[in-house]
């Protein structure tokens, strides 16, 4: 594997085979975040290294914040699989992919390091800037793939990368009680809350039924959004909290 000088001036580089040309030549427009969901560090980048495994990623955060570089930014790394948001489904011709070093949900979901956080937030930032980035398009792997995915997970602090200049976020609506949506519900309401998902970039059809999919993509965006409760039920501080992110987009608002 032939070594290349690393395009964020951080990082080492420990060359992965796992890449391919950028369809279109397509600029990155998004970050993708992961969590690496293997018990060992070491393990995971040894693993988006192998050439059998037919993944990697542009780069790799240690939990002591060491960033690696597996793939350089112009090349298309195989992070995201089957994906989709805003109307896009090679999601990896568009993006950026940084595996972040963390057993995941099968080890527990243990907390993510301040250094290796600080880390992320520095090359989230660094790489947005360079690539004009915008900020809701810095999204989770669970984001562009509901259900199939579901990393980094509801304990990612997503507002500590927000108050830090990256990303995306709005205060949670409190978890009340009231008038909620869940699986088999039907009507123009369950039509309304899909429709704003949709708008956001999820992938999700607009049929006023609330089937399993809808479920999927709800409890997506509370894992990302509202990580208090993860459960697909569409409550008041569900909605309330997509609203009121759809209303900071500039093409919320010239609808």
């Amino acid at each position: 594997m032939t070594a290349f000088t690393p395009d964020y001036m951080g990082a080492s580089v420990a060359p992965s085979p796992n890449h391919g040309e950028r369809v279109d030549n397509c600029p990155p427009d998004m970050i993708i975040l992961h969590y690496t969901g293997m018990p060992s560090a070491d393990g995971a980048l040894s693993w988006l290294c192998n050439p059998e495994s037919e993944v990697s990623s542009h780069y790799f955060v240690h939990e002591d914040g060491r960033v690696v570089q597996l793939v350089q930014e112009a090349r298309r790394a195989w992070h995201a699989g089957k994906s989709f948001w805003a109307g896009a489904t090679d999601i990896n011709s568009r993006s950026i992919g940084i595996e972040i070093a963390n057993p995941g949900h099968t080890g527990g979901l243990p907390a993510f390091p301040a250094e290796q956080i600080k880390a992320v937030v520095e090359l989230c930032r660094d790489c947005g800037e360079r690539w004009s980035i915008a900020p809701e398009r810095i999204l989770a792997h669970s984001d562009i793939a509901p259900v199939r995915k579901v990393d980094p997970g509801e304990n990612f602090p997503w507002k500590v990368l927000h108050e830090n200049g990256v990303g995306h976020w709005v205060e949670p609506g409190t978890v009340t009680g009231g008038r909620f949506f869940q699986r088999g519900d039907a009507g123009q309401p369950v039509e309304a809350l899909q429709s704003m998902l949709s708008f956001y970039g999820y992938n999700v059809e607009i049929t006023g039924s609330f089937c399993e999919k809808t479920e999927g993509v709800v409890a997506a965006f509370q894992r990302h959004f509202r990580p208090l409760r993860v459960d697909g039920i569409a409550d008041f501080s569900t909605i309330d909290t997509l609203h009121r992110l759809l209303t900071e987009l500039p093409k919320y608002r010239s609808v």
